[in-house]
């Protein structure tokens, strides 16, 4: 089981110890942050409680059944009916099923809250994981691309087929 809960002031603390709890892990399949997203985090996460407020993006955190912070799952860049997907959750949470379940709960969301008909979703081609999740979804593919220099893979989610 999991929660999602739109982002807030008072999630700072915790998110920032589970960016760097899991920074080398999640740096082995997606572009690191860098130093500076650590350094600047205060002003970055005032930064998307803003772009929340205005309803240019959709920030969650994914909780498991025992209210830890296991994830992030969040919809940028609304416009005209669609969004860019993003996820991760925390190496020790893996393979119990919360990615797939966060990306399902959030396209219901888009679906449903957000008023949105299409979200799109990339993750590198040496992330067979994060792939599968976006199959288990209903994304398909749209085409490969280069991310910082890696190889990379598009996805596109029409949200009129919800599941």
């Amino acid at each position: 089981m999991l929660t999602l809960e739109p982002l807030r002031p008072d999630h700072a603390e915790a998110l920032l110890a589970f960016e760097r709890a899991n920074r080398a892990y999640f740096a082995r399949s997606i572009p690191d942050r860098g130093d500076a997203y650590f350094a600047e985090f205060a002003d970055r996460h005032a930064a998307l409680l803003a772009e929340q407020a205005e309803g240019t993006c959709r920030f969650h955190v994914i909780r498991d059944a025992a209210g830890d912070l296991v994830g992030r799952v969040n919809l940028v860049d609304l416009v005209d009916g669609t969004a860019e997907l993003g996820y991760r959750i925390a190496e020790s949470a893996t393979g119990r099923g919360l990615a797939t379940a966060a990306v399902a709960e959030v396209c219901r969301l888009a679906a449903t809250a957000y008023g949105l008909t299409t979200v799109t979703a990339a993750t590198t081609f040496d992330n067979p994981a994060s792939q599968a999740v976006l199959a288990h979804n209903g994304f398909r593919f749209s085409h490969e691309f280069l991310l910082d220099d890696r190889p990379a893979l598009a996805y596109r989610r029409n949200l009129a087929t919800l599941d």
